[in-house]
């Protein structure tokens, strides 16, 4: 995924990018509104993680400015903000989804999935990919040609309770059985190692 984090809190925004780069997105930030102005009408991200109280202006301007240009950017407003009108007023103005200050960075990365899903499929299960008929394998297919690193797909399939796993040695079996079975089906192995990282679904 490609995102964009807009938040002028250093430590949290530093936090949110980690995050995300070490789970194998490509993750850009902004500290204040011009920055991120600069940034929305330039380029294109799968999901903007935006918070409303920004220096030199609102983040709720920057969801304008994406809905008046008909950007496709997914929006996820986060804000220390609980308020009903706040969350109403961000919703009504095209937000995918409202996260309210403090929260876990595994919710915060569920509810971006949630979003980039939606936006990826137009609400359908069914995935047709070449030859593939698909009501799994979503999340490869959303980052197709992106590396997801073992963490990040076994937290994806898992959740929380990952923590709990001493090592990733799963995702290893896992990948080997679900790359058997497309290749036992006649399909291409679209499915590859990331030496040291992870894997990567991609058709070259």
């Amino acid at each position: 995924m490609k995102l964009l984090v807009v938040e002028d809190e250093t430590g949290l925004r530093d936090g949110i990018r980690d995050y995300f780069t070490d789970a194998g997105d490509i993750c850009e930030t902004a500290s204040d509104h011009p920055e991120a102005l600069q940034k929305i009408n330039v380029y294109r991200y799968d999901c903007i993680i935006l918070d409303i109280s920004l220096p030199h202006g609102n983040g709720l301007e920057l969801l304008q400015v994406l809905k008046r240009n008909r950007y496709p950017d997914g929006v996820l407003i986060v804000s220390a903000r609980n308020s009903l009108d706040d969350r109403l007023q961000g919703l009504d103005l095209g937000a995918d989804d409202y996260l309210t200050k403090p929260f876990h960075l595994s919710e915060l990365r569920s509810r971006v999935m949630a979003i980039v899903r939606r936006k990826s499929f137009d609400g359908n299960h069914l995935v047709v990919f070449h030859e593939l008929h698909l009501d799994l394998l979503l999340y490869f297919i959303a980052n197709k040609s992106k590396v997801i690193s073992k963490n990040a797909l076994a937290e994806h399939l898992w959740g929380d309770g990952i923590d709990l796993s001493d090592n990733f040695d799963f995702i290893y079996s896992h990948i080997k059985n679900l790359r058997k079975k497309l290749m036992d089906a006649g399909s291409r192995d679209y499915i590859q190692s990331a030496y040291g990282m992870g894997y990567k679904f991609t058709d070259q």
